[in-house]
């Protein structure tokens, strides 16, 4: 799949390629993974019978927090990556052989380098560099900063470490590269917070007008203050004159297949993802248009059972192959969370402190 270009196979050819690779997936965790053997002998699932990427067998996401799941030998981990959580909350444990951890990466460069090219540009972070320092904050939080700052060159964390911003250094930052294109990375209410309102309390209007943000991580705090991704934008712009703004779904459960935000505002599956609306009743697969609760589907886990997974996010597909961006596959819109479900994302956690 590394040998196409991330949006560029249409339904039939994408769903032949994925089924393919799921059912060699489902079986390779049969094999090596006990209990994700018992969860699918329970359910009477016969592998060889498996025709369609909706009837591969789908976990719970919230299971990786309660039991260990992986399908190598505890030796061959390389990498434990952990979700982010508020106090008290458990954490989803994921386990990653050289294998998986390569694979999630040349797949999110693939992703990315489709909106932002192969350059790499300078980066600034809108975070405090004590996140990469504190090894309890390193979570997803941790793990999003590091696996973006391989399309950056020349680091700057606009935030001091009581999460105040550093003015002087985003100034030295747009003075060193003044004319040139610059990456602009966090999450969702980090950069509302102590970004945008921070420039909008001093009254500091700075020159982004070559600047590309990504960013992402949850919206439950700014949907609680009524502000929409249009808002959002549209605010930005206005303290710093930034042009182009894409949000992202992901999670570290399927970390590298990130659900990339497009010009026309649509979140897009790539050829290495999909997403699949269940009803809230019978978790029947819904019609484009219908709400319900997201699945998504990868084609990287090999070292734990993380390939068909029923997250406790809610969504609506918009369409498929037809987005006015050009690029083929589904696009959809995150609608929140299932009622009562814990929050997840980097920035909604965070964001739970205020």
């Amino acid at each position: 799949m590394l040998t196409h270009l991330p949006y560029s196979l249409a339904r039939d050819e994408k769903r032949a390629l994925m089924m393919e690779r799921l059912r060699g997936l489902t079986l390779h965790h049969y094999e090596h993974c006990a209990a994700y053997r018992r969860i699918l002998d329970a359910q009477g699932t016969d592998i060889d019978s498996l025709n369609a990427i909706e009837d591969i067998p789908l976990l719970p996401v919230s299971l990786f927090k309660n039991i260990d799941l992986l399908s190598v030998e505890p030796e061959q981990v390389v990498k434990t990556m952990t979700s982010s959580g508020t106090t008290g909350q458990a954490v989803s444990k994921i386990y990653l052989d050289k294998a998986t951890a390569t694979g999630q990466q040349k797949t999110l460069v693939k992703i990315v380098n489709d909106f932002l090219g192969t350059s790499r540009m300078p980066l600034l972070i809108i975070d405090s560099p004590s996140v990469m320092k504190d090894r309890r904050l390193f979570s997803a939080r941790g793990a999003g900063i590091l696996g973006f700052s391989i399309f950056g060159a020349d680091k700057t964390y606009a935030l001091n470490d009581d999460m105040t911003l550093n003015l002087d250094a985003v100034r030295a930052f747009l003075a060193k590269h003044q004319g040139r294109s610059v990456l602009l990375f966090g999450f969702t209410f980090m950069v509302w917070q102590h970004f945008y309102k921070s420039l909008l309390a001093l009254d500091e209007k700075l020159d982004l007008s070559a600047g590309i943000l990504i960013h992402g991580g949850g919206w439950k705090k700014l949907q609680s203050e009524a502000v929409s991704p249009a808002d959002f934008s549209a605010a930005l712009h206005g303290v710093c004159g930034i042009p182009r703004v894409h949000d992202y779904y992901g999670m570290v459960e399927q970390t590298g297949c990130i659900y990339m935000q497009c010009e026309a505002g649509h979140l897009h599956a790539s050829i290495f993802s999909d997403i699949i609306i269940r009803d809230h009743h019978d978790f029947s697969v819904c019609q484009h248009g219908q709400p319900g609760i997201i699945q998504v589907l990868s084609l990287l886990p090999e070292s734990y059972p993380g390939h068909s997974l029923l997250t406790e996010d809610q969504g609506v597909i918009l369409g498929e192959d037809d987005c006015v961006c050009g690029r083929k596959g589904k696009y959809f819109k995150i609608l929140g969370r299932v009622k009562n479900a814990e929050l997840r994302g980097c920035s909604d956690t965070y964001a739970a402190q205020f």
